[in-house]
């Protein structure tokens, strides 16, 4: 009666959750991420409320008897609608079907949830039951009724998961598999324990009780199997995922470095960095990164020379670099050609001079193109050769 079987769950996906809150309060409109919040959320209250004291003190609190059971069987169902859309909004698709479909879902759970709060009004179940509501009132009517519903809700979502992750593992590979046929096989000990559960409450209709044992002490055994199962196939995938993108976000800032050191100092704010938050996150250095190196192509604008970077593309392809590869290298040669240029005209002669048109910077694809400027900048034979050189562009 202590509870520590449902307590214990409870502060893992409380826990779990206390962590995702930070990006949620960043990333509200990521429908991914709220999805993922609030099936944490859900299943930290159905382990809470399911346990033994906490029903025991609900229902002590409300002055109501058994209170309880239609308020853990309203976040099953909460919990299992939730489950769905995050599945759906994880597979992605069309923006528009996948929020159609969500909102369809929690809809009809919804709608579940207001009819089994009706039928526990309109029943009588004096007596409290802690552990075996389900059986001990599977005759009475409209308890009765509200047992059966919350148990086929669970049904509907346990056959709708099982078939939306099975069928979809058989399109993907590695972790994302793995994951997707962990979730299948939780849902289907959620399956059998929906079927313990109605096989006791079957055998109450046909006045017997010697299967009782199925929904008090079978059923909860099932379910946290399936509980095991469900969140391993969640987190798995969804923390490679994170993993995988906060290792290129980092990779990014990272490759962007021989190139935001070969303009730094070029911008009107010179080597003062910009003030970020006390813990700026990965994508925000990115971003900063980033505008450091186009504020200082802007100040390198009139230096700029077409014909060395004709040259240098020239240069590249003989060299056997491919298309894409060898712009990158001529990029860089008249990046640090104009730097050199640059710092060769301190009185800045070269704005005061006629205009004539400049090359253009990449414009598609920016980020890609910034990493394989920088990577030439600091690999490329070609761009090591012009600064040997010591090239400079015409004035």
């Amino acid at each position: 009666m202590n509870g520590s079987d449902y307590y214990i769950p409870a502060l893992a996906t409380g826990f779990a959750l206390a962590l995702k809150l930070p990006a949620l309060a960043r990333n509200w409109p990521d429908p991914l991420l709220r999805s993922v919040c609030a099936l944490l959320a859900l299943g930290t209250a159905v382990f809470f409320f399911s346990a033994p004291p906490t029903i025991a003190r609900v229902n002590r609190l409300t002055g109501v008897p058994n209170v309880s059971g239609p308020l853990v069987y309203v976040l099953l169902s909460a919990f299992s609608a939730s489950c769905v859309v995050l599945m759906v909004n994880w597979r992605g698709g069309p923006a528009e079907v996948t929020r159609r479909t969500s909102r369809r879902w929690v809809a009809g759970y919804g709608a579940v949830s207001l009819a089994l709060i009706v039928l526990f009004a309109l029943g009588d179940a004096p007596v409290e039951r802690l552990r075996d509501l389900d059986t001990y009132y599977a005759t009475t009517p409209y308890m009765r009724e509200m047992i059966v519903l919350y148990l086929t809700g669970l049904t509907i979502a346990g056959v709708a998961m099982a078939w939306l992750c099975l069928r979809w593992s058989v399109q993907v590979g590695g972790l994302l598999r793995i994951g997707l046929v962990s979730i299948a096989v939780g849902y289907l000990f959620n399956l059998s324990y929906a079927a313990a559960k109605f096989t006791a409450v079957f055998a109450r209709w046909a006045g017997r009780d010697d299967l009782d044992w199925l929904s008090t002490h079978t059923a909860p055994l099932l379910a946290s199997v399936a509980a095991v199962f469900t969140a391993f196939g969640f987190c798995l995938p969804l923390a490679f995922q994170g993993l995988r993108h906060r290792l290129t976000i980092w990779s990014t800032y990272r490759q962007l470095g021989p190139l935001w050191h070969e303009l730094r100092g070029l911008s009107p704010r010179g080597d003062q960095p910009q003030r970020l938050s006390w813990w700026p996150s990965a994508e925000l250095l990115v971003i900063q990164r980033e505008s450091d190196i186009h504020d200082g192509m802007l100040c390198l604008y009139p230096y700029f020379d077409d014909r060395v970077r004709s040259r240098a593309y020239a240069a590249a392809v003989s060299a056997g670099s491919g298309p894409d590869q060898a712009h990158a290298v001529a990029d860089a040669v008249m990046v640090t050609t104009a730097v050199r240029a640059r710092a060769a005209d301190p009185e800045g002669t070269a704005l005061d001079g006629p205009v004539r048109p400049h090359p253009p910077l990449p414009a598609h694809d920016v980020p890609r193109n910034l990493v394989r400027m920088s990577h030439a900048l600091r690999h490329s034979p070609v761009v090591a050769a012009a600064r040997t050189a010591g090239s400079r562009p015409e004035g």
